[in-house]
């Protein structure tokens, strides 16, 4: 079946060195797909390819049909893919509603359904959106006074706002706390259905708590793919990356 994210072949050389080799995934619509593996093993590349940050040396990337591999950058995120760094990117100096809105700027559709329901008004349909990601209370507050968890949290609503029906997220809950981690798996879980996820991330609770499949990388290659009491049972992924531990319970 035709996945929602179909990426066949992808592979990227950086100076006789291959990143990605010969990389494919097939990710359904709705879908939230964890990628890990130890440090090197080419999953931030995978985003990055996915975003367009860094162009393929060959292979295929197919979201909903179109190939995404050949386009531009900014192309690719009016296509509807949307990436949250390890960093956040947040207008620091504007509140959390202005952030919202300069993300917004105009859009319909998925945002638009989600949040504007009825005859909402447009700072309502923001309203909700930082209520959905826990910012509710912090609409008037400058970014710069956010805590971590808050930020990341708010980094997510502007994928949203921006109308991003693929989300890449790249360690989202790397330097939180035990209960910003679950936050941040509760809105994950109340976003995939809607829109699909590729997640990046080193939490294996976290990655039990949301994820519907996992896909483990190693060495640029896709070594192993299932559920998570499948992965935890794989012996080859034991030995590159989970050792004796498995996947914890979050």
């Amino acid at each position: 079946m035709s996945g929602h994210l179909q990426i066949t072949d992808l592979t990227v050389d950086f100076g006789g060195f291959t990143a990605v080799k010969d990389l494919g995934l097939t990710i359904n619509k709705g879908e939230l797909r964890c990628l890990i593996g130890p440090n090197g093993a080419g999953k931030t590349t995978t985003l990055d390819l996915i975003c367009g940050k860094t162009k393929p040396t060959r292979g295929s990337i197919k979201y909903d049909g179109k190939e995404l591999a050949s386009l531009e950058e900014y192309k690719i995120a009016r296509a509807g893919v949307g990436r949250k760094f390890q960093i956040p990117s947040v207008f620091k100096q504007l509140t959390v509603y202005e952030n919202l809105e300069v993300a917004n700027c105009k859009n319909t559709g998925v945002f638009a359904n989600l949040f504007r329901p009825g005859h909402s008004s447009h700072r309502d349909g923001l309203e909700k959106l930082a209520e959905f990601v826990g910012l509710a209370d912090q609409l008037d507050l400058p970014a710069a006074y956010l805590s971590h968890g808050q930020t990341q949290w708010l980094e997510i609503a502007l994928l949203l706002a921006r109308d991003s029906e693929l989300i890449l997220l790249d360690e989202p809950t790397a330097g939180m706390t035990a209960q910003e981690t679950h936050k941040t798996a509760e809105i994950c879980n109340r976003l995939k259905g809607k829109h699909t996820i590729v997640v990046v991330e080193h939490d294996m609770g976290f990655v039990r708590e949301i994820c519907d499949v996992i896909s483990v990388m190693h060495q640029g290659q896709l070594l192993a793919e299932g559920t998570a009491d499948e992965i935890s049972a794989d012996p080859q992924v034991r030995e590159v990356y989970l050792g004796s531990m498995g996947i914890g319970d979050a």
